[in-house]
């Protein structure tokens, strides 16, 4: 029966990608909208368990009515349809009604509703920008994620389940006590009254101090992470203490909202004891009055009573689910501003799949900024021929690795064209861009998986003998063999870390050349792909990489310019212009800036003066 409910819901399903809606309620909406049947079930369910609750405060105060004037003899022979029907109410219609709106609410809801709102926001995540990365901390995003996804299920719930209870349930006191009397209603108006007036100030400040707690808890996470994955350099630098202080700066600031709340919490607490204490007092005073008038019977005081009783213990947790309520409110706004944004770079509708038979790449007069006002590329033309093997040259921020992000549509141009075989790239599905052009970066980044998932990710269908052939093809087969991890895992099963911390820049960098490999995509490319080689290793895989390099059409950018003197054709360019091109000897006999940087070089790398 409970794996029933749980499926009710799947929450994997593959929707669209759309861009989630920037409005609060358009937000929640939209990442409900797979679990609304089950939550309009429990919202109907809660309403009949209200009704039902307070139809037995009013058999209750019948019942006392009863006993005070009734034949004890004749008593069930007088009364028995309605004790009949209370039996049926107590023994049978509340349980059931609460069994199965426990079911639908824990099995149906608590766990496959934030489920799927993380899961369809983690898909739209994963492909957003890489401009979107850049300008935050991957822990705070995946805080964000967790936090959000929580906060729109409690924010739904508490409106359509718990609200929709109290409402029915205060309405049908109310009419309970007005039937015993109508005088009755005045001090419950009243309760009523400073009820709202009291969420009226509370509520909306614990609103505010939610979302900044929010938000500092985010970016606490985020801080903390950010010494995790980078601890090698915390501690090249013997900076632990550092760390702490900033830190601590972060959680400052974040035990001073929760100090504010607390505040706020306190103060709140007090002034409902107070409503409370003042209910019950002038209830109690008005039944005296009423009863000796002979306006009501010891049975409607007794449910009178009662329900103050009963409000007494609903107060509190209602104002603490309301402000539960405004605190994931103001969580969920603040998610908003991470989620719902848009992606600088999406696929036209129309958007076709890229066919690469050739391999020719054309930079047709494109400009590029990064949003500034001076131009990162400038103007600039270039055709790579199909097959032809270039190799990219000039000093740091020339504009080298943003030509290459350009070619793979991490950025849109501002102004140009680039064309793949003719294609546009603009015009063609981004995935099919990234999926024909093979990337070995001077900075790789490994998956926490083991050496095969990695190596795998450049063709997921791939068998391990496969990846055995590449890896020994990148010099990578001696080491991976020889790995072992904390659950005992070794070779091809042993995980590597995040980032692949496990294992030396070079390592790291044979993998990556080994998923290339396997990849096999027609357009290559090297940025400084063997930097993070020793001399040695990086002759005995040279080989591997003019075999990697076969019939493809390759850019490649390197430091160390005899690397990649023996290209076809090099490409010298200074702030985002190509100044100079040709052979490796061409470009010496020109005595341009290729001839000033290979004359600069030592031991085989731009000097520092050459690179200033």
């Amino acid at each position: 029966m409970f794996d029933w409910f749980e499926k009710l819901v799947d929450p994997f399903e593959k929707t669209d990608l759309d861009v989630p809606p920037n409005g609060f309620w358009a937000f929640c909406w939209y990442y409900t909208k797979p679990v609304w049947p089950i939550l309009a079930g429990v919202s109907v369910l809660g309403a009949m368990i209200a009704f039902l609750e307070v139809m037995i405060f009013t058999f209750l105060g019948e019942l006392v009515t009863w006993l005070g004037s009734e034949s004890a003899e004749t008593f069930f022979q007088d009364n028995w349809p309605q004790l009949l029907w209370m039996g049926l109410v107590v023994l049978v219609l509340l349980p059931g009604c609460a069994a199965i709106w426990e079911i639908m609410f824990h099995q149906g809801l608590m766990g496959t509703y934030p489920m799927s709102v993380r899961w369809r926001v983690h898909r739209y995540l994963l492909r957003q920008s890489i401009s979107f990365y850049q300008d935050d901390f991957a822990g705070r995003i995946a805080n964000k994620l967790m936090q959000t996804a929580l906060s729109v299920r409690e924010v739904v719930t508490r409106i359509a389940d718990i609200l929709v209870y109290v409402a029915v349930y205060f309405i049908a006191a109310l009419f309970v006590v007005a039937d015993a009397s109508l005088y009755f209603l005045i001090p419950f108006a009243a309760w009523f009254g400073c009820y709202m007036v009291t969420m009226r100030i509370f509520i909306p400040r614990l609103k505010n101090v939610s979302r900044e707690q929010a938000d500092t808890r985010s970016l606490m996470t985020g801080h903390v992470v950010d010494a995790y994955t980078n601890i090698s350099t915390v501690k090249l630098f013997s900076h632990a203490e550092r760390e702490e202080e900033y830190a601590r700066t972060s959680m400052t600031a974040f035990l001073k909202t929760v100090f504010r709340q607390m505040r706020l919490v306190t103060g709140m607490n007090i002034t409902l004891t107070i409503i409370n204490m003042l209910l019950l007092f002038a209830v109690g005073a008005l039944s005296i009055g009423l009863w000796q008038a002979g306006r009501v019977t010891t049975g409607e005081i007794a449910v009178a009573v009662a329900l103050v009783l009963r409000f007494q213990g609903m107060s509190q947790w209602i104002l603490w689910e309301v402000s539960g309520l405004f605190e994931n409110i103001g969580t969920v706004q603040d998610g908003i501003n991470t989620i719902a944004r848009e992606r600088d770079v999406v696929d036209v509708p129309d958007a076709v799949r890229l066919a690469v038979p050739e391999g020719e790449i054309r930079f047709d007069g494109i400009c590029f900024h990064y949003g500034k006002q001076s131009g990162v590329i400038e103007d600039l033309d270039l055709t790579i021929r199909s097959g032809e093997k270039i190799g990219l040259i000039g000093r740091s921020g020339a504009g080298k690795s943003t030509l290459v992000n350009l070619l793979l549509r991490f950025y849109d141009l501002e102004r140009g064209r680039i064309l793949i075989d003719g294609q546009d790239i603009s015009k063609v599905r981004q995935d099919d861009i990234r999926a024909n052009v093979g990337v070995v970066t001077q900075d790789t980044s490994l998956l926490h998986r083991s050496i095969f998932e990695n190596v795998a990710y450049g063709k997921p269908d791939v068998s391990r003998v496969e990846v055995e052939g590449v890896l020994e093809k990148a010099h990578a087969h001696g080491f991976v063999r020889d790995l072992t991890d904390l659950n005992d895992r070794i070779g091809l099963d042993a995980h590597v870390g995040e980032r692949g911390v496990k294992l030396s820049g070079g390592q790291r960098q044979r993998i990556a050349i080994a998923r290339v490999l396997l990849k096999n995509a027609p357009i290559l490319v090297l940025d400084e792909a063997t930097s993070a080689l020793d001399s040695e290793v990086e002759l005995a895989i040279q080989e591997s990489l003019f075999d990697l390099m076969e019939g493809k059409t390759v850019i490649a950018i390197a430091h160390r310019l005899s690397t990649i003197a023996a290209m076809d054709r090099l490409i010298v360019m200074d702030r985002g212009r190509i100044i100079e091109e040709g052979s490796h000897q061409e470009l010496l006999e020109k005595n341009g800036l290729y001839a000033q940087l290979w004359q600069h070089q030592s031991g085989g790398f731009l000097s520092s003066v050459a690179a200033a």
